[in-house]
């Protein structure tokens, strides 16, 4: 099996091998000729959104996001938006995005921490005024847990122009004296989607006053996910649960999903197969199978396997469970395929599990019944994911109730 780093290198971006159609990287390449003509040492426009970073921590390189091109302000930090969207678009997109830097103790509290606050907190992304120092270096970052980023700047100087618009439940939660948990899913509560809740917390803009500090970006996505789905639960935990095996399927950049929902308490099981050739498994000779397991009473250990791809999966099974007022055991497997060549982050993974809660699922009577259908959907057989399972290996009361 060829790396993805050696298809690449055959292809050049003309034979393509991946199935892309187009090439996501020759996408970045085609944008820098673009933005290199706009952006300066300064810059005017509308910020959509703030990056924290977490290496120094806890002295780390903060500034705001802002498209160079002013295009897509709409939807360039909205992944909630994005299903759909073809891979090399995206790339393309989040290529014109441009990162300041400028360093910062995460418990300051200054000017430079109150507009990022502005910033996060906007219902629509404000002009800002800003002079860097020296003109940005055209470099798109990838991660496996946060969205591709473009060119990137130190920042010398920020000013925020006209009036900031924030939407008035927001302003009351943030400044209300609650715990940053408590804050975070209130937000969800009323309306502002996950992404926008992780953004505001990253800008330490919740939590108790003088407990308040800028989060990494990077872990915010993975709390704000924790905070939302601990706090779903609570209420799935009350409710019946479901009395059929259900399947709900997603496909979308070369990731795909089949979701198991069983009767009984909640249970979770979250299993990633790589194939050889993705970049997270470049040197793997055959697929790798990882699992992660949720009993009832929660885990007490962060799921280092899979992290961030755990908790996005888990949140959008909760929020699905949530609609459909039944708790469930839940099993969600996922093959990422040797086409998903360049790291997006794990919105894919929240997205392409609530669109599976979308669709209209399939019902079985019995477990064997809908593990056969599934097998048939993926690439690797159901019992070799059994070899890895907490939950398909043991039979439950439920199993015998729902098949007598």
């Amino acid at each position: 099996m060829v790396s993805a780093a050696r298809l690449c290198l055959i292809c050049k971006g003309a034979r393509n091998l991946c199935g892309l159609g187009t090439c996501p990287l020759l996408k970045r390449i085609q944008v820098k000729p673009k933005i290199e003509g706009i952006i300066k040492d300064d810059f005017f426009g509308p910020a959509t959104s703030v990056f924290i970073g977490r290496y120094g921590y806890p002295d780390v390189f903060t500034g705001p996001l802002a498209p160079v091109t002013g295009e897509h302000t709409d939807v360039i930090d909205n992944p909630s938006k994005w299903f759909g969207t073809p891979y090399q678009d995206i790339v393309g997109m989040r290529s014109t995005l441009l990162r300041t830097k400028e360093p910062l103790s995460i418990y300051a509290v200054n000017r430079m921490t109150e507009h990022l606050q502005e910033i996060a907190l906007a219902s629509k992304a404000p002009d800002v005024e800003m002079t860097l120092k020296g003109k940005p270096v055209y470099r798109v970052s990838f991660s496996d847990v946060s969205q591709p980023m473009g060119p990137s700047a130190r920042l010398k100087k920020l000013d925020i122009a006209g009036n900031v618009k924030i939407r008035r439940k927001v302003d009351s939660i943030v400044n209300d004296d609650l715990t940053a948990r408590e804050a975070g899913y209130m937000l969800y509560e009323k309306g502002e989607d996950v992404y926008k809740v992780g953004t505001i917390l990253s800008s330490g803009a919740l939590g108790m006053e003088g407990r308040k500090k800028l989060v990494p970006t990077r872990w915010s996505i993975t709390t704000s996910h924790t905070i939302i789905a601990d706090e779903l639960l609570k209420r799935i935990k009350e409710f019946p649960s479901v009395n059929e095996y259900m399947v709900f399927s997603s496909d979308y950049l070369h990731n795909h999903y089949e979701i198991l929902l069983m009767p009984g308490e909640w249970e979770f099981e979250n299993f990633e197969a790589w194939a050889p050739g993705t970049p997270w498994s470049m040197n793997a000779k055959s697929t790798q199978i990882l699992a992660e397991y949720e009993p009832y009473g929660g885990r007490k250990r962060y799921a280092e396997l899979e992290g961030g791809g755990f908790y996005a999966s888990r949140l959008a099974v909760s929020e699905g469970l949530y609609t459909l007022r039944r708790q469930a055991r839940v099993i969600v497997f996922r093959e990422v395929y040797e086409g998903y060549v360049v790291p997006l982050g794990v919105w894919q993974v929240l997205e392409n599990v609530r669109n599976a809660f979308r669709q209209k699922p399939l019902r079985f009577a019995t477990k064997q019944d809908a593990l056969e259908h599934i097998s048939g959907r993926l690439r690797i057989s159901v019992r070799e994911y059994e070899k890895q399972s907490a939950m398909l290996r043991r039979k439950t009361v439920s199993d015998f109730l729902v098949q007598a």
